[in-house]
């Protein structure tokens, strides 16, 4: 099987040398009619695979056979008329056979068929696939992209596995080629059925010269001529018209599970009353004197075909109904019957990124784009920084939204968005420096800096002025860890508690059986991390969040005094988090405040609450207000720093005012650390 196989694609290889070889080389008329043969054979043969194929990918080579067949037919047009100029108009017996049989003594009703053939070939078929094809290319390729991202959506929710979303994605790629490579295939067509009519005249003319100059009768010579030029173009344009059929079947096939003998037969008979409808409209076109015998006979035929179908569609529907999965939908309403597809509606994706279709390109793949493997090591940071794998990110287009527009969502909100230039890079002045670069002013959209957008050419001139120059996916990945970095709590559902703790079971198996559920409920548990990603505090050490818990949780069952335990056993983690080259940059709280606070403390059963005036309150705001706009533009990090009873109290108080202030106390900073007071908070 192998050397068969290995023969064949040699063959076909030396069998295209060959066809081009027709060009230049004679051949006799028996291997003419050979090639004829062959050509007609061929032709038959794509014909009916397109009928029989029930996707076009199963026939994926068609663009290269129509060129193939395409260059046969010329080499034979070619070498059909040199025997035809050159042997007194006998150019083989296939030849002679269709000019006799077409013309039957009539040389221009033979002309006038060829030429009606030739026409339908290249105005109605030809024209037409071409069309389909140039559009389908169009609109498979723009759709490129939400598939690819539908594809992706599915592989991160789990659906499909990576061999299939490969299996997809390459499925998808192939459709495309296919019919961009129809949309240029199909130029062939129009080429050759051009060719066709100025060969034809070729023969016509150029033979009647030859046999007028060789002395012959004006009459003989135009009924040789004309029966072998309506032989020679009805050789050719009948395995062309069947190519052209082929070609707008294959641009034309729509999804379908079956083929196109299947489809028509099925969806023919599918409503028997149309069938009964048309057979009465015959029968009255009997009294305008059409004839009887064959109106009564198509009519009769097409009455019964639609009296069987309909009896069978009765008998079916009587039938009893078997249990069975439902493949076809019939309506939106009987779907929704279902209370299961129902509740399918109310899934919300934890995280969802929308774009515009301008900014397409960054996510596919195919393009290029890099926005997939950017989220995936974004993800891998995330996990070992803060200790949390952040779920799926759902990726969509939208057509809500502007073609340049992104909007990030958070279980179904829209949490941010922004603008992006594909083409551009967005850059960023340095510090102190005169902005006098060419661009389009913008906004940075995670952290609200001032920028530019400038364009390729102007990345160098940028560069040299010390611009910092960003891409726009990394833009769109900036922004989205900010967000994800502010919504971390908000992801943290008991679920993914259990699958830390699962993980943790791996390598310490006894400190998670003993502390939960027995002393630490999971539902404290997700309280307590959600709390410390809240403030980001990195929660990987599980282990020593679960001690510290259970040492505490049995007399203490205030979540935010657990939470600052858990803290101060965790400073390691927070000093290493916050400080820069062994050093912490804060402003300190003045004691005053702290007694003021710590005044105002009020506890319930459910724990404890800040009941401050709102004079000392704006009076503590105005002074933490003017201290860190002091220090803002000097360090990365704003922290304030109190003692341990007072820390969680102030957090929530400075919140509301002044967000993404880190509020740190003496006991949850390592020894190890060298503080540094830049301004002090006083009222």
């Amino acid at each position: 099987m192998k050397a068969l196989t290995k023969l064949f694609s040699n063959s076909v290889a030396l069998f295209i040398v060959a066809i081009v070889l027709l060009i230049v080389i004679p051949l006799p008329t028996w291997m003419l009619d050979f090639m004829f043969s062959l050509q007609l054979g061929l032709s038959l043969i794509i014909l009916l695979n397109t009928m029989y194929i029930k996707e076009t990918l199963e026939f994926s080579i068609f663009p290269t056979v129509l060129l193939i067949t395409t260059i046969m037919r010329l080499g034979l047009n070619i070498s059909s008329t040199r025997l035809i100029l050159s042997n007194g108009g006998h150019a083989g017996q296939i030849i002679k056979t269709f000019g006799e049989f077409v013309v039957q003594g009539n040389v221009v009703v033979g002309l006038v068929i060829f030429l009606i053939i030739v026409l339908v070939n290249f105005i109605v078929i030809t024209k037409g696939s071409e069309r389909v094809a140039e559009v389908s290319a169009r609109f498979t390729l723009d759709a490129m992209p939400g598939k690819q991202m539908a594809i992706d959506a599915d592989l991160s929710s789990g659906l499909i596995n990576e061999k299939e979303a490969r299996e997809r994605r390459s499925k998808i790629q192939r459709e495309a080629d296919f019919f961009g490579s129809m949309d240029g295939a199909s130029k062939f067509v129009k080429g050759d059925a051009i060719m066709a009519i100025v060969i034809t005249l070729i023969n016509l003319i150029g033979g009647s010269v030859i046999g007028l100059v060789g002395g012959g009768d004006l009459s003989s010579i135009l009924k040789t001529y004309s029966i072998a030029t309506v032989g020679e173009g009805l050789v050719s344009q009948i395995p062309a018209l069947m190519i052209s059929v082929s070609s707008g079947m294959m641009v034309t096939r729509s999804a379908s599970e079956a083929n196109i003998n299947s489809d028509v037969g099925k969806q023919f008979l599918s409503q028997p009353r149309v069938l009964m409808m048309a057979a009465a409209v015959l029968l009255s076109l009997i009294i305008i004197h059409f004839p009887p015998v064959q109106i009564l006979t198509l009519a009769s035929l097409l009455f019964a075909m639609g009296f069987i179908q309909m009896r069978k569609q009765k008998q079916f529907a009587a039938a009893p109904v078997q249990e069975a999965p439902k493949e076809e939908i019939q309506s939106e309403a009987s779907y929704y019957r279902n209370i299961d597809n129902l509740y399918s509606l109310l899934n919300v994706e934890q995280i969802r990124i929308e774009f515009g279709y301008s900014l397409l390109p960054l996510v596919d793949e195919s393009s290029g784009g890099s926005f997939l493997d950017r989220v995936v090591m974004f993800r891998k940071q995330f996990a070992l920084d803060m200790g949390l794998v952040i779920p799926p990110v759902q990726l969509k287009d939208s057509a809500t939204l502007n073609p340049n527009q992104y909007a990030i969502f958070i279980k179904g909100e829209q949490i941010a968005a922004g603008d992006i230039l594909v083409d551009h890079y967005l850059a960023l002045a340095p510090a102190g420096a005169e902005d006098n670069l060419e661009g389009i002013d913008t906004v940075e959209p995670a952290f609200g800096i001032k920028a530019k957008w400038v364009a390729e050419n102007m990345k160098v001139k940028a560069e040299l002025l010390g611009y910092t120059l960003i891409d726009p996916t990394s833009v769109i990945i900036t922004h989205l860890s900010e967000i994800i970095k502010q919504h971390a709590h908000e992801l943290l559902n008991r679920q993914e508690v259990n699958n830390m703790l699962n993980n943790l079971r791996k390598t310490n198996e006894t400190i998670v059986a003993d502390i939960v559920p027995g002393i630490v409920p999971v539902s404290d548990l997700q309280k307590v991390l959600s709390k410390l990603l809240e403030e980001g505090v990195p929660i990987r050490d599980m282990e020593t969040i679960l001690e510290t818990l259970a040492d505490y949780s049995t007399k203490i069952k205030d979540i935010d005094m657990l939470t600052e335990y858990v803290r101060q056993a965790l400073k390691r983690t927070i000093t290493h988090r916050f400080s820069e080259a062994g050093q912490l940059k804060v402003v300190s709280l003045d004691a005053n405040i702290e007694n003021a606070v710590m005044g105002a403390i009020k506890k319930v059963d459910s724990g404890s609450y800040l009941a401050l005036d709102q004079a000392t309150i704006q009076k503590i705001i105005t002074s933490a207000t003017r201290e860190l706009d002091k220090i803002r533009d000097i360090v990365n990090n704003l922290i304030i720093i109190t003692s341990p009873v007072v820390r969680v109290y102030f957090k929530k108080l400075v919140d509301q005012f002044y967000p993404n202030v880190t509020v740190l106390s003496f006991s949850e900073i390592d020894n190890s650390v060298q503080i540094q007071a830049l301004g002090n908070i006083t009222i």
